[in-house]
């Protein structure tokens, strides 16, 4: 919730992709659609597929990302995000393994969101 307040308020941007959308269509529960749909809806950026994402999920699938996966790693890459957020371990893990190859970090949001409030402290520690 904290994630999705400062992007809500600004302060950080939430990227929606035509991959995302895809996959959520994909749902069977209609309105765990629909509470996700809503809370997209404050994305300032949405990446639409290209060629470019297409090409690059074909290099990401190569190393073992599902096709899913693959267009939304390479849809972050495009908007030049600075995080990718999952919570699915097994992305996790396998973005890690290859991370030399990946072009945006990839993290859980409960650990990012820890490393974004300790690097905060600690710039107010130093401010003081």
């Amino acid at each position: 919730m904290t994630i999705m307040s400062q992007c809500q308020s600004g302060t950080w941007k939430l990227i929606n992709s035509s991959a995302l959308i895809a996959e959520l269509n994909q749902t069977p529960d209609l309105s765990r659609l629909e509470n996700v749909k809503k809370l997209l809806g404050i994305a300032k950026i949405k990446v639409i597929n290209s060629a470019f994402i297409e090409n690059r999920a074909a290099e990401l699938q190569q190393l073992g990302f599902s096709s899913y996966d693959a267009t939304h790693i390479a849809s972050a890459e495009r908007s030049q995000a600075d995080v990718f957020l999952t919570t699915d371990d097994r992305l996790f893990k396998k973005a890690q393994k290859n991370s030399q190859l990946i072009n945006v970090k990839i993290n859980n949001p409960v650990q990012w969101l820890a490393l974004v409030i300790q690097a905060e402290e600690s710039n107010d520690e130093n401010s003081t």
